[in-house]
This record gives C-alpha cells, structure tokens and sequence, in this order.
C-alpha cells in the first residue's frame, strides 16, 4: 500500500461553506494544498470527498496521517 507524501506539519486553516462539496488531497501531491488537483492520478490514492455540516474555520490536515480526515487530530506533531 502506498503512503501518502506529507504536504506540511500544521493544519492549514480554511473557511468552509455549510452544504458546499470540497476535495481533499489525500496523497499529498497537489499543489493547491489542503485541496485535490488531480496530482493523484496514476496512484492508489482518491480524493476526499466531503460536504461542509458548518459555514466557518476549519483546521485541514497536511501531514495525511489524520484519522478524522480531512480535519486535523494533531498526528502531525509525532512527525
């Protein structure tokens, strides 16, 4: 199975809009971090598909080790 590259320590922190479909990058290839651009293409990965429940702030994890994916648990700071 491959592993995903780690696209940086910290989450990035986005605004969200409540019933809004968003991709997040899963491999951490895209250059437009913490979202997909497609960069997965030819790999094991998929994006993630999720829709905002909230309008405001959201915490977006980087580093791909997430259990709560897309949102940061804090697994990056055992990097």
């Amino acid at each position: 199975m491959e592993q995903p590259k780690s696209a940086g320590k910290a989450p990035i922190l986005v605004d969200l809009e409540e019933g809004k479909t968003y991709f997040w990058c899963s491999c951490g290839q895209s250059a437009n971090q913490p979202w997909c651009n497609g960069a997965h293409q030819g790999s094991s990965f998929a994006p993630g598909a999720f829709k905002a429940q909230t309008t405001g702030k959201a915490a977006i994890c980087t580093c791909k080790l997430t259990k709560n994916a897309p949102y940061c648990d804090g697994s990056h700071a055992g990097q």
